[in-house]
């Protein structure tokens, strides 16, 4: 794979990743966006990890959060 592209395609989505320690790492809003017919995937996903909580997973425990481009090109 070539560790350049921080942007791959899937059914006409933009999915943003980033190489870290050796492997990609994937936007979950970005792959929430091109999995679901929500309109509001930053909302489906903030309800997800509410009902993930209340069943006692704490997806906290297995997420990394690293900077991604957004669209005006600055890391987030």
């Amino acid at each position: 794979m070539d560790k350049d592209k921080a942007l791959v395609v899937f059914q006409d989505k933009k999915i943003r990743r980033a190489w870290f320690n050796g492997e990609w790492f994937y936007s979950v809003i970005d792959v929430v966006d091109a999995l679901e017919a929500s309109t509001l995937p930053k909302r489906y996903w903030s309800d997800l990890k509410v009902k993930l909580a209340e069943e006692g997973f704490e997806p906290y425990d297995k997420l990394v959060q690293l900077k991604l481009p957004a669209e005006d090109g600055k890391f987030r």
